[in-house]
């Protein structure tokens, strides 16, 4: 099976959209992301990356009656035995936003000296009727002590890769290692 030549990414995040929309124009430059439709929210109920991506990428399949792409990803912080984890875009409380959840996390480090992380990302492609390919991608770094950068989302202010954080890095240049591309690239892969 190739990716189908009409996608619709499932999220409503904007900053994911704009991420996920650059990386594909890289990797399946042939792919029509098909924008304009609107579904319900879906609670992220699940207890994996994995459920959650499915969940979404189900729903708006289903909504649609087109394929739908749609990931979950997690921060697995060592110090704290994974966590967020699969919680990450809620480590705050569920209304918290990025800001938030970045100062929970500088927090629950606090003299922390293990600061490493990982991004893990789990994409999952649902085809109404037919196939579901679930793919991943992951990227290691650390924790910073303070925000660093004025570019990106979420973690990226905090999260670090060979001395710099996500922020600190151009968009292109974050779009080619980034946890999301990784995932991505490996469903064009599979798909």
């Amino acid at each position: 099976m190739s990716l189908p030549p009409r996608l619709v990414l499932a999220t409503k995040n904007r900053d994911k959209v704009r991420e996920a929309r650059a990386v594909l124009a890289e990797v399946a430059p042939g792919v029509e992301l098909v924008e304009g439709f609107d579904w319900p929210d879906v609670e992220e109920t699940g207890a994996t990356l994995e459920e959650n991506a499915l969940l979404k990428a189900r729903a708006v399949a289903a909504a649609t009656g087109l394929a739908a792409v749609a990931d979950d990803t997690g921060l697995e912080v060592a110090a704290l035995g994974g966590a967020p984890g699969v919680h990450a875009a809620r480590y705050a409380g569920p209304e918290a936003g990025y800001a938030a959840n970045r100062r929970a996390l500088l927090e629950a480090l606090e003299g922390a000296t293990d600061r490493r992380a990982r991004f893990r990302t789990v994409v999952a492609l649902v085809v109404p009727g037919g196939e579901e390919v679930l793919a991943e991608g992951a990227l290691d770094g650390f924790i910073t002590r303070e925000e660093r950068g004025g570019g990106g989302f979420g973690y990226d202010p905090i999260f670090a890769v060979e001395g710099r954080t996500l922020s600190e890095m151009g968009e292109d240049e974050k779009n080619r290692i980034s946890h999301r591309a990784r995932a991505l690239t490996a469903l064009t892969e599979l798909a």
